[in-house]
């Protein structure tokens, strides 16, 4: 399966990621609960790297919803083609979206996937309007 992406999101940040031998479950592929961790990955990476050093630590972040589409088993050895793209920014969310996809198979998908991130104020506990810095990227 080749991905079809919609216009509307925007690639924003790409990486590769170790198939880890302990990735794998006794049935010989990657546990399905371990693609949401390539998920994680790509998506905190990516916040690391645009994110300002001088930005706040009191606020940041929060996964309100996540999915995952499993398309194709991945097994060890291997890497992963990571691609992350946003859509659809709010007040205070955005969507996130991912594509998996082996390095030695280009192209064809194993697996897409995505999460709501709501920009959280940590001390109050309530959403707050995404920062400038990041609605400039994900719009």
């Amino acid at each position: 399966m080749r991905f079809e992406i919609p216009e509307e999101k925007k690639l924003v940040y790409e990486m590769v990621i170790p198939i880890r031998w302990g990735d794998m479950d006794a049935m010989g592929h990657v546990n399905n609960t371990v693609y949401f961790r390539y998920l994680e990955t790509v998506r905190l990476e990516w916040l690391l790297r645009v994110r300002p050093p001088e930005e706040s630590q009191d606020q940041g972040p929060v996964i309100v919803n996540a999915y995952c589409s499993f398309l194709r088993q991945l097994e060890y050895p291997g890497e992963i083609l990571a691609r992350h793209y946003v859509a659809r920014p709010g007040r205070s969310s955005f969507e996130t979206y991912v594509t998996l996809e082996r390095c030695d198979a280009p192209g064809v998908g194993c697996a897409e996937g995505g999460a709501k991130v709501v920009w959280r104020d940590h001390r109050a506990q309530t959403s707050m309007p995404l920062p400038q810095w990041l609605r400039a990227i994900v719009s």
